[in-house]
Parts: structure tokens; C-alpha cells; sequence
């Protein structure tokens, strides 16, 4: 890798550039309609693989209508992925680009249910 970039700095990096290019650059309709975050990137060791985890927010859907959701916006972030991948290249020195792979985040969900299933226990925090 170039510049003597980190694995999870190039991941910060590439989340950062990706997060300003969907506020500002990219106009898929897919991908305006509701809010999205860029949870996370992780980078493979050898940076050949950048996973992006995207978190869709979204409030009073079905399930059905939030997976709709999640399909059309991974499919907007598949369409975009080559111009990601161009400014990431511009922006940041490297040899070779890591290729991009888009997966929805669902740890806010998981963690929102965990907190409902202890609350149903009735414990206290006693401290």
C-alpha cells in the first residue's frame, strides 16, 4: 500500500471519501431516499478488498419494505462503485484501488433488540 497507510487508517480514509462523495456527488435516487452511514470499512490485509458496512436508517416500515429498501440502496452504492473507486484512487495515492464490497450493517438493530429482551427480564442496575 502507498504512503505508508495502515490498514484501518485506509479504511478511515476510504469511509470518509465515500461518506462526503454520497452528501455531495452522487445523485442516485436510490440512494437519497432515506439516511444511510458508512459504519465502517474494513481492508483486507493485502488491500486488495475493502468491505463497506452501511447502515440504512430507516423509521415505521414493514420488514419487507426495509429490505425493498436495503436492496435498492446496495444496488445504487454497486452502480456508483466506479466512480467511488476513481476519487478513492485520486484522493489517496495507491498503487492499486481496493475493490469495493457494500453489506448492510444491522448491529444498531441487534443491539436495540438485546436491549428490549433485557428490560422484558425486569433487572435492575443496582449499583
Amino acid at each position: 500500500m502507498g504512503r505508508g497507510y495502515r490498514k484501518g487508517r485506509l479504511g478511515e480514509e476510504i469511509r470518509r471519501i465515500i461518506s462526503e462523495m454520497l452528501l455531495r456527488e452522487i445523485k442516485d435516487p436510490r440512494l437519497s431516499s432515506g439516511m444511510l452511514s458508512i459504519s465502517d470499512v474494513d481492508v483486507t490485509t493485502d488491500g486488495s478488498y475493502a468491505t463497506c458496512y452501511i447502515t440504512v436508517l430507516t423509521q415505521g416500515q414493514s420488514e419487507e419494505e426495509k429490505q425493498e429498501e436495503e436492496k435498492q440502496v446496495l444496488a445504487g452504492l454497486n452502480s456508483a462503485k466506479g466512480l467511488m473507486k476513481k476519487e478513492i484512487g485520486r484522493r489517496i495515492k495507491l498503487r492499486h484501488v481496493p475493490e469495493l464490497l457494500f453489506k448492510i450493517d444491522h448491529s444498531m438493530e441487534y443491539g436495540r433488540h438485546i436491549t428490549e429482551v433485557i428490560e422484558t427480564l425486569g433487572i435492575d442496575h443496582e449499583e
